[in-house]
């Protein structure tokens, strides 16, 4: 006898979803069944993720989307309600870095481009897509912020004040939604290897993969309803 997938029928927009973390997180959601509605600044990219999806027998919508315009966030939101009804799952994982100076040398254009993209973009995502998850009463928010968001991180001030942004943010409105039965999780892995930041003197292959944070995120996801996890924190077994 066939089991249904466990997230069948369910609809998951993935932001920054081209590539890295955001692309294993929209083939483990649609592996799991989900439709994995896909966003990002590159068409192209956002085509290649959504074929491996749909070649392994998943489904895939890609929607270009700059999450630091709000009239595209919201544009992205009015096709999702148009074409599905629904959204029950939201991962913001669109993010930059930005490692290379001491915050006293940084240009204001610079801090400008890191906070909107890492902070601004969630809120907008938040403000656009929230309100179908209120009307349904169901759902689940999840922010992929960074363990910078706990600690220092020399150079990367900008980068490490977006994410504690990020994690506040995560941690208020979880507040906020809970009483509509929407939860809100945050994500914050170590160094992942991707194109992101910076890695030098590290050993690639003790890294974090992005499939582990992809499994967190269905993980979180598939949580019984009576609670929700608000935090993980990802750290390899081994010190790169």
């Amino acid at each position: 006898m066939d089991t249904a997938p466990p997230l069948q029928g369910q609809v998951a927009i993935i932001t920054g979803a081209g590539r890295g973390i955001g692309a294993a997180i929209a083939r483990h959601l649609a592996a799991a069944g989900a439709t994995a509605v896909l966003c990002g600044r590159t068409q192209s990219t956002l085509e290649e993720t959504a074929t491996t999806i749909v070649d392994s027998g998943g489904k895939a919508e890609v929607i270009a989307c700059d999450v630091t315009a709000l009239h595209q966030v919201q544009h992205a939101a009015a096709r999702v309600e148009s074409t599905f009804g629904r959204l029950d799952i939201l991962v913001n994982n669109a993010g930059i870095g930005g490692f290379d100076s001491p915050l006293h040398e940084l240009p204001p254009e610079e801090w400008d481009r890191i906070l909107n993209t890492n902070l601004r973009g969630v809120y907008y995502t938040i403000r656009a897509f929230a309100p179908m998850m209120i009307r349904a009463q169901s759902g689940h928010i999840i922010n992929i912020s960074s363990l910078a968001g706990k600690n220092a991180l020399r150079n990367g001030a900008a980068y490490a004040a977006s994410k504690w942004g990020l994690n506040g943010l995560s941690y208020s409105v979880a507040e906020e939604l809970r009483g509509y039965k929407v939860r809100v999780s945050v994500i914050c892995p170590g160094s992942v290897e991707t194109e992101l930041g910076p890695h030098t003197g590290k050993d690639a292959k003790k890294m974090l993969q992005p499939n582990d944070v992809a499994h967190a995120v269905v993980m979180l996801v598939m949580q019984a309803p009576q609670s929700f996890i608000s935090e993980v924190l990802i750290r390899p077994t081994q010190k790169p």
